[in-house]
């Protein structure tokens, strides 16, 4: 039998007009990115800059590719759901998981949407730094960091992306160059996952403890600590409010999803194909027991080229047998309430570090960087 894994990107795999040629063409995506934008304060001015070819906020910038992000891993992963996609887990890399998370009914949309929105009022006040992208082992990196330049996210066994205070991160990156490693830079305007962001981090706990929680009522697995997300972890606020300090585990989670079991098909939900790319790499997509179905353009092309991706997408699975012939009943975000308990997520214990090759080529990691 096979079942789907939901994939969805974060910082770095923002572009202008990410997925454009969907809104208005889709109606189920335009309702969902509506109505996450609608949760927000300064929504209207988010679509503006969105669709703007000079955006007054630059995308890149903390106030604007977290909330879109957000919002548009949302609306993708809605949509897949309406046309019957039922998820047999969900995997979300770093702003990711929030979306994961309220489509899987931890938190509501209201409640997810002002979470991220204080999230990123902090973040925004937090000094300026930067992301590295690294074709190479978080191990074989450990001599060129510092106490301030440190390993953000492992997504691949050689990829991995570095953070850090921008005159450090470029000192480091300067000397990681000079000794023959691999760099590109990421677009990013913060050091996520670093320690930089730990007052971020405490002044958030508030935030979330005061917030209803459920348990997942669709399987997810963390992408901070590789295993599932329990109702256990769900109900604690100090992990959610720990994501923009803690490294991504986006290669430890994937390996222990695809070791499970064989016919799980990776969907990615969100600009790029960066996830996809990855995953695609995993020995047992390989080796032909997986597969890995992108709904966007690996680069931006334009409304044409995003209508042609999504339903290119739509019809592989439907070929696949992963779309139902009839609208999935699947939950919508949980109302409010306090936690409570739900359908156990998968917890196979994780496979060995699991693809002998990883994927070289920066440009197919780099949009997978941060929270």
């Amino acid at each position: 039998m096979t079942v789907t894994m939901v994939m969805f990107p974060g910082q770095g795999s923002q572009h202008p007009r990410m997925a454009w040629g969907l809104y208005g063409s889709e109606p189920r995506f335009t309702a969902a990115f509506d109505e996450v934008l609608a949760a927000f304060d300064d929504g209207d001015a988010m679509r503006r800059d969105w669709l703007s070819d000079d955006p007054r906020v630059p995308l890149d910038h903390v106030t604007r590719s977290q909330p879109l992000l957000f919002a548009l891993d949302y609306a993708l992963g809605r949509t897949l759901m309406d046309h019957g996609v039922r998820p047999w887990v969900m995997l979300g890399h770093s702003i990711g998981e929030m979306a994961a998370s309220v489509l899987g009914g931890v938190f509501t949309l209201r409640d997810g949407a002002r979470l991220v929105q204080e999230r990123i009022r902090l973040l925004a006040e937090a000094p300026p730094g930067g992301m590295l992208a690294v074709s190479a082992s978080a191990a074989s990196l450990e001599g060129a960091l510092t106490d301030e330049v440190v390993v953000a996210a492992v997504n691949a066994p050689r990829q991995t992306i570095l953070a850090g205070p921008s005159r450090p991160l470029a000192e480091v990156e300067e000397r990681l160059r000079r000794d023959g490693f691999v760099c590109a830079p990421v677009p990013a305007m913060t050091a996520f996952h670093s320690p930089m962001l730990a007052g971020v981090a405490s002044a958030a706990v508030d935030g979330f403890a005061a917030t209803p929680v459920r348990a997942p009522r669709i399987p997810l697995r963390s992408c901070y600590t590789a295993a599932p997300l329990t109702r256990k972890t769900a109900a604690d606020p100090d992990y959610w409010a720990g994501h923009p300090v803690r490294p991504v585990l986006f290669w430890p989670a994937l390996d222990a999803i695809l070791s499970a079991r064989d016919d799980v098909v990776c969907v990615e939900a969100g600009p790029g194909q960066g996830l996809s790319t990855i995953a695609r790499r995993h020995r047992a997509v390989r080796a032909g027991r997986g597969e890995v179905v992108a709904l966007l353009p690996a680069r931006p092309g334009g409304s044409e080229a995003d209508r042609a991706a999504f339903d290119a997408a739509l019809e592989r699975l439907s070929a696949l047998s992963v779309l139902s012939a009839l609208p999935a009943t699947v939950p919508a975000p949980a109302p409010s309430g306090p936690a409570s308990a739900g359908p156990a997520p998968d917890g196979s214990a994780a496979g060995d570090a699991g693809g002998d090759e990883a994927d070289r080529d920066l440009d197919d990691h780099r949009p997978a960087a941060a929270p």
